[in-house]
């Protein structure tokens, strides 16, 4: 928002000879310029008017840079792990590895299953991993792919949409990850994102995530831990301030360690096994088209009559 401010000042400026009113007063002006930051509770009443009706009418929007997924870019494709799944390149300043298209993968060799849990993984594992790379690939597209901008803000958005990370639930098919994902999606809190067609663009998003292979889901998966690792420590900042605990935070931690465990579990898998998640997840994605198309469009001559029948005025 700091930076929208600053290009919208600077375009003020560029217009200044034409038009003499600007959105924002000197006062507030100055401090976008110093870099303080600003609340929206630091803005006059009829400052909020005007940005929000600059944000309602699209304005502002060709301001902000679309994000191009990580997984979409070439990078992608030549991702190399060590063989015991921890980076070869490590960033010499924590700058570089922010900056960097894809997520660096783990800074230690990963651990094997044996030594994390004497029981044999589930062999619904696979099922539970598209639910959280949905997860991701939505929370990361909702914050333009900065989730650095409000960590504890896009952690929560992972576990209100993962049922396998916040409520521990154990899906026992693709289609019902999906649909899971798919239903909240398309609820009424998430109305703003784009709704359906928003939701099975993800789908694709999960797809190309997969056929990346196994190297691609740790850096995911190590990506994924860090930022919830970051909004567990903004509860524990703010928890430490008020002396109190949180159960939030307890459920972060879960998390956490549910996306290490599957991180391992990733490593150890053979590389044909994503191209064939990738098949179902595509099947899916058919079948769900092919559903929401029949709702849309009545097929027999009686569903058409039904159809027609509901119609309260009808013009001649």
């Amino acid at each position: 928002m700091l930076e929208i401010l600053k290009r919208f000042h600077s375009e003020d400026e560029t217009n200044s000879d034409e038009e003499d009113e600007s959105m924002l007063s000197e006062e507030t002006i100055q401090k976008v310029i110093s870099g303080n930051e600003i609340r929206v509770e630091d803005l006059s009443q009829e400052e909020i008017k005007q940005f929000q009706r600059a944000v309602a009418s699209g304005e502002l929007s060709k301001m902000i840079e679309p994000w191009n997924p990580w997984w979409k870019q070439r990078s992608a494709q030549r991702i190399s792990l060590s063989p015991d799944g921890s980076r070869l390149i490590r960033p010499l300043h924590e700058q570089n590895e922010y900056l960097s298209e894809v997520p660096a993968g783990p800074e230690n060799p990963l651990p094997p299953l044996s030594k994390l849990s004497q029981a044999s993984p589930s062999p619904l594992l696979a099922v539970h991993l598209v639910d959280i790379l949905y997860s991701y690939c939505f929370t990361l597209r909702l914050y333009n792919g900065d989730w650095h901008a409000d960590p504890l803000g896009a952690a929560t958005e992972v576990l209100t949409l993962s049922a396998v990370l916040s409520d521990d639930a154990r899906p026992e098919t693709v289609a019902e990850a999906l649909s899971s994902c798919l239903e909240k999606l398309c609820s009424p809190m998430y109305r703003h994102t784009g709704g359906f067609p928003f939701g099975v663009g993800i789908i694709d998003d999960v797809n190309s995530l997969l056929s990346l292979g196994g190297n691609a889901l740790i850096c995911l998966l190590s990506d994924l831990r860090m930022l919830i690792q970051a909004g567990e420590g903004m509860i524990k900042s703010e928890m430490s301030s008020k002396g109190k605990r949180s159960g939030s935070s307890r459920k972060l931690k879960g998390a956490e360690r549910k996306a290490y465990f599957l991180m391992c579990w990733v490593h150890e898998q053979p590389g044909e096994a994503w191209s064939s998640l990738a098949s179902l997840v595509e099947v899916e994605k058919a079948s769900i088209l092919a559903v929401n198309r029949g709702r849309k469009k009545p097929g027999t001559a009686e569903e058409k009559d039904l159809s027609r029948s509901k119609v309260l005025i009808e013009e001649f």
